[in-house]
């Protein structure tokens, strides 16, 4: 690590501690050369994920795409933004924990509606109903007793 002050390449670590819940690493640092102290932050390089969507076109993974859908699911529900963030959350690390870079929109949606199904019934029929474009009350119905059959 380089000495911002006068590029020495030579430092040592003075303190460390976590950041973000420890998502960071905080260093306290003290260039060798000449004396004087500056913070680092280490973070866990991760490589981005492309979402391949339905019409074959490539983008990388927004988290806040993937939250703004699940508020409108959940507009005028009793869910917490924070379960929300969580379930985002927890979608992207099974995302990141996986080998592939490469995720099907379809099976991000799906990790949507098995968290939606849990948290709250109404919202994941909202979210499926657009999801999966139901295009009459029918496959709405056939949605609804598949929910109704797994109480």
């Amino acid at each position: 690590m380089k000495c911002p002050y006068c590029s020495y390449e030579d430092s040592k670590v003075i303190d460390s501690r976590s950041a973000d819940d420890g998502a960071r690493i905080r260093r306290r640092r003290e260039c060798t050369h000449c004396g004087k102290r500056f913070t680092t932050h280490e973070t866990i390089e991760n490589i981005p994920i492309i979402v391949v969507k339905s019409d074959k076109t490539r983008e990388p993974f927004d988290r806040s795409k993937l939250i703004k859908g699940l508020l409108k699911a959940c507009e005028k529900r009793p869910v917490p933004i924070e379960t929300v963030e969580g379930i985002a959350k927890d979608i992207e690390t099974k995302l990141q924990n996986t080998l592939e870079r490469e995720v099907s929109s379809k099976k991000i949606g799906e990790l949507a509606m098995d968290s939606l199904r849990i948290v709250d019934e109404v919202s994941y029929v909202r979210f499926a109903s657009v999801y999966r474009q139901f295009k009459d009350i029918n496959t709405f119905m056939e949605e609804l007793n598949k929910l109704l059959a797994e109480r």
